[in-house]
C-alpha cells in the first residue's frame, strides 16, 4: 500500500512498506504541465535526485503492540537492552506515525465533516497506546532513562497533535464538549511531564527550547531503527571511458584535418595557422556536446544510484537498492499508465519525471522479531513550483445584474501515478492529483484507477 500525504508546504510525503516480501519494485510518473516549461536543460535529473528527494527506511511491523511486547520482555530480562532500546523505538515511531495521520486526515477536512465518533476513536486509541506504554517502566536505570526520553517525546507529541486538532475545529459550540476533553488531556499530559521532571522548569517556560529538545529526542527515538544508508553513484567509470572515446574521436577528426591541410599547402602559411585555429575551435565546441551524447546513449535505461542499507545497531548490510531517474517522452509509457492516465491532447505537452526503483532486503540480518521495513520519500516540488508564473487572473462575475471583477491565483495540477510491484501477484496502481500553486501544495487527492468514469 502506498500512501502520498503532505510533509509541509511544499513537500510529498510518499510511504510504503515491503511486507513478508523480500523484493520490491516501485514506479513514479510525474506528469507535470508543458506549460511550466520543464526539461532536462532546466533540471537535470541528478540535480532533482539530490536537491529534491530525501528518503528514510526504518523497522516496520503492521502487530502494532509487538515493540511494546518485546520491550516488556526485555525488561524481565529475557531480552537484551539494546532489543529493548529498538523495540521502545519502534513502538513510539510507530505510534508518531499513526497519531500524524489521523490528525491530519481529521484538520484536512477542517472537521466540519468529521463526527464526534471519529475524534472520539482517534482519542481513545491514543489514551489507550500511552497507558500500555506507561505500565511497563523499567528498574535498570540506563533502560529507565531510555523509557523517560521516549515518553517525555511521546506525552509533547500528542499534546501538540491534540492542540492542531482543537486549532482547526468550528468556534461554535458545537465541538465544545470535546475541545473541552482534548483541553484536559492536554493539561493531563503537561502534568505528566512536569511530575516526572522530565523538563527543567526553564525548558517548559520556553517554547523554542521546548521545540529544540523534542526535536533531539525525535532523533534519539529514530536512531536505532531508521537503516544507515550509503548511496553510490553508478557509471564513473563509464563516464571515463566516454570522455576517452570523446576526446580520441574528436583528436582523429584534428588529426586528419591537420595533415590534409598540410598536404594542401605544402608549408606552414598564414592560411593554414587560420584553417588550424578554426579547427580547434570546433573541437572545443563540439567535444562536450560528443561527450554528452555519447553519456546519454550508453546510461539510457541503466541504473544510476545504489543504495546499501546496514542495520544502525549491528552494522550488518540488510538489503540494498537500485535507482533509476530519467525524463520519459510520453509514446514510451506503458500501455497501462497510459491507460491510467488517458490519451488527450492536454496530456501530450506534458512533461513526465520517472522514477524507478529496485528493493532487495535479507530479512534473515534484520533485528531479532522484525521481517518489515517502511520507506518515506520526501519529494520537494520547490523546483517545480519556481517555474510557475507570478501574479493572479482576472475573472468577471455576474452577480444580480452587477458586474465584479475577482483576482483567483495561478494553480496547476501535477498528476501522479505510482505502480508498486513486490513480486508476488499482480503490480498495484495509484494515482494522484496534486494541486500547487506557487507557495504550498494546495490539495491532494486520490483518484481510484479502477474506476470507469473518466479521468480528467
Amino acid at each position: 500500500m502506498i500512501t502520498v500525504d503532505k510533509q509541509d508546504g511544499i513537500t510529498l510525503k510518499i510511504s510504503h512498506s515491503m511486507a513478508s516480501s523480500k523484493k520490491a519494485n516501485l514506479d513514479l510518473y510525474f506528469f507535470v504541465p508543458g506549460e511550466l516549461g520543464l526539461n532536462p536543460d532546466v533540471l537535470k535529473e541528478t540535480e532533482f535526485y539530490y536537491e529534491s528527494i530525501v528518503q528514510k527506511r526504518a523497522y516496520y511491523s503492521d502487530k502494532i503492540l509487538l515493540p511494546l511486547v518485546h520491550s516488556r520482555l526485555a525488561k524481565r530480562g529475557r531480552l537484551s537492552s539494546t532489543q529493548y532500546r529498538v523495540s521502545l523505538s519502534l513502538f513510539a515511531y510507530q505510534y508518531v506515525i499513526a497519531l500524524d495521520r489521523a490528525v491530519s486526515q481529521l484538520n484536512r477536512y477542517e472537521t466540519d465533516s468529521v463526527t464526534d465518533e471519529e475524534i472520539d476513536a482517534v482519542i481513545e486509541l491514543a489514551i489507550d497506546i500511552l497507558k500500555k506504554l506507561r505500565r511497563g517502566i523499567p528498574y535498570e536505570e540506563n533502560l529507565k532513562r531510555y523509557y523517560a526520553n521516549i515518553d517525555n517525546y511521546l506525552s509533547w507529541y500528542t499534546e501538540q497533535k491534540f492542540l492542531s486538532l482543537i486549532s482547526h475545529m468550528p468556534r461554535d459550540g458545537e465541538y465544545k464538549t470535546l475541545k473541552d476533553r482534548l483541553i484536559t488531556i492536554v493539561e493531563k499530559e503537561k502534568a505528566h511531564r512536569k511530575l516526572n521532571h522530565y523538563n527543567s522548569p526553564a525548558t517548559r517556560d520556553d517554547v523554542t527550547r521546548m521545540s529544540n529538545k523534542m526535536r533531539l529526542l525525535r532523533r534519539l527515538i529514530e536512531h536505532p531503527i531508521i537503516l544507515k544508508e550509503r548511496t553510490t553513484s553508478l557509471g564513473s567509470n563509464m563516464k571515463r571511458i566516454v570522455k576517452g572515446l570523446a576526446t580520441g574521436f574528436v583528436m582523429v577528426f584534428v588529426t586528419t584535418t591537420a595533415i590534409l591541410a598540410r598536404d594542401y599547402w605544402g608549408e606552414i602559411t598564414a592560411s593554414f595557422i587560420v584553417a588550424m585555429s578554426f579547427v580547434y575551435a570546433l573541437r572545443e565546441i563540439f567535444k562536450d556536446d560528443l561527450r554528452d551524447v555519447l553519456w546519454r546513449w550508453f546510461r539510457k535505461g541503466k541504473p544510476r544510484w545504489r543504495k546499501r542499507y546496514s542495520d544502525p545497531t549491528t552494522n550488518k548490510v540488510v538489503g540494498q537498492k537500485t535507482e533509476w531517474l530519467d525524463y520519459l517522452a510520453l509514446n514510451k509509457l506503458p500501455d497501462r499508465i497510459m491507460f491510467i492516465r488517458k490519451k488527450r491532447t492536454a496530456q501530450r505537452e506534458e512533461q513526465i519525471l520517472h522514477y524507478r526503483s529496485e528493493t532487495e532486503m535479507a530479512t534473515s540480518r534484520f533485528m531479532s522479531g522484525y521481517e518489515e521495513t517502511r520507506e518515506s520519500m520526501f519529494v520537494s516540488l520547490r523546483t517545480i513550483t519556481r517555474l510557475m508564473d507570478k501574479g493572479s487572473n482576472s475573472v468577471y462575475l455576474l452577480n444580480n445584474g452587477q458586474v465584479s471583477r475577482e483576482s483567483v491565483e495561478k494553480r496547476h495540477l501535477v498528476n501522479l501515478i505510482a505502480k508498486e510491484d513486490r513480486l508476488d501477484g499482480k503490480p498495484r496502481y495509484y494515482r494522484w492529483k496534486i494541486i500547487l500553486n506557487r507557495t504550498k501544495i494546495v490539495a491532494i487527492e486520490r483518484v481510484d484507477v479502477n474506476s470507469q468514469a473518466p479521468i480528467p
